[in-house]
């Protein structure tokens, strides 16, 4: 393939709290040794996204190329052209947990779009193993393949099945993603939000009936003995302990998301329930695997999912009102 040495791309930069701009970069010509190139098809933006605009994310240099959540065409090889899906985790593939397998949570992890430049642009280099042929997928069901698999592994990671009863506790993406799979695996599923607006997204575009707020008195009736199985994608250590009582005997809690805060709760309690605290971080390739299947198969409705398409020349100025709209919003979707 010819390449113009001079040839830019459209580049959107997080160049610090609440200030993002677009730059004109050169595009990447070569990739290093088991890297490969890939042109950008798709980007969805994520809350993580959201919390770097507004200055909050706990681990981040300025200034950022955002995006993770990626779908992409393979620029060369035999493979030129091909549809994928970007495992975004770029793991050392040297530390315990990687040997282990558990890329996942690498004790030197560097997610793109976050720890290294990601893929608000044009084209990127990714670790070849990182990329998914996504047969079947359009480029726009492939971006949201991420943020599916977040849900999904801490679904597996819970082991909830067929009869158990789970409350998810943030309705925002992650939640939802986390909702529908626990609700592929049989368990009847409960939702619990602050916003009435995401609780309104997870009634009317997911089916989720079974919805409360956190003031709501939850344990009554047929849900007195409390659920098996508490998910928090809140993000809130003050909710994250407001959901230690809502276990039942025997249940577990999974933190799907993160806080810098500690996080406690009464230790006769835990023990007399014998409770189970469960992380769960980033996804395994077999997380992303399950969740393309279940695209295909029809079991995710991703036409509800996406919300509203943006171009990336357009992001910039759309941000901050992307970012005051986001409890009515599930997926918003970039093009380059």
């Amino acid at each position: 393939m010819t390449r113009n040495p001079n040839a830019t791309m459209t580049t959107a930069v997080c160049v610090e709290p609440g200030v993002m701009t677009l730059d004109q970069r050169p595009i990447p010509s070569e990739a290093p040794e088991g890297w490969c190139l890939i042109d950008i098809a798709a980007i969805g933006i994520c809350g993580t996204d959201y919390h770097i605009f507004e200055g909050k994310h706990p681990f981040l240099d300025y200034p950022r190329v955002m995006g993770h959540e990626l779908s992409g065409r393979i620029v060369d090889g035999p493979d030129a052209g091909q549809l994928v899906v970007v495992n975004p985790y770029v793991s050392c593939g040297d530390c315990r947990a990687c040997r282990r397998g558990k890329p996942n949570c690498c004790t030197r992890i560097a997610v793109l779009g976050v720890h290294r430049d990601g893929g608000m642009c044009g084209r990127i280099a990714v670790p070849r193993d990182n990329l998914y042929p996504a047969e079947g997928l359009t480029a726009e069901q492939a971006a949201m393949v991420e943020f599916l698999a977040i849900g999904a592994h801490a679904v597996a990671r819970s082991g909830t099945g067929e009869g158990d009863v789970v409350l998810v506790t943030g309705a925002g993406p992650i939640g939802i993603g986390t909702a529908l799979f626990a609700r592929l695996a049989g368990a009847e599923v409960h939702m619990m939000d602050l916003s009435d607006g995401r609780l309104g997204l997870a009634r009317d575009l997911f089916g989720f009936t079974r919805t409360h707020k956190p003031d709501d008195t939850v344990l009554t009736g047929a849900l007195a003995e409390g659920f098996d199985v508490v998910f928090d994608a809140t993000g809130n250590a003050k909710a994250i302990e407001a959901g230690f009582p809502l276990v039942a005997h025997g249940g577990s809690t999974v933190l799907v998301s993160v806080v810098k805060d500690d996080i406690t709760f009464t230790d006769s309690e835990f023990h007399k329930r014998e409770s189970r605290i469960i992380g769960s971080r980033n996804a395994l390739k077999t997380d992303f695997e399950r969740v393309m299947a279940a695209i295909r198969d029809g079991h995710i409705p991703t036409d509800a999912i996406a919300s509203e398409r943006v171009a990336l020349a357009d992001l910039p100025a759309r941000f901050p009102d992307l970012v005051r709209a986001r409890d009515h919003l599930v997926k918003v979707l970039v093009t380059p």
